[in-house]
């Protein structure tokens, strides 16, 4: 059987590796750069509301314990 060689792919290796590396760095910086855009130039109180509710109230009947471990050598 005759095998078929390639060398013209071989030497286009590094530089498809570099083509493909820049396009999937653009994307993420493209992607990183807007979400910081985004996230500067929000206004902090443009319609957001906070909610804050009181903790809920635990019984008191039973008294908290603590223990602790002591290592003795």
């Amino acid at each position: 059987m005759k095998t078929r060689n390639l060398p013209s792919v071989g030497a286009l290796h590094p530089v498809l590796f570099f083509a493909v590396m820049y396009i999937v760095v653009l994307f993420f910086s493209i992607f990183i750069c807007s979400s910081l855009f985004y996230s500067c130039s929000s206004s902090s109180t443009g319609g957001i509301v906070k909610k804050t509710s009181a903790p809920a109230k635990q019984e008191t009947s039973m008294p908290v314990q603590v223990s602790t471990a002591v290592v003795v050598r």
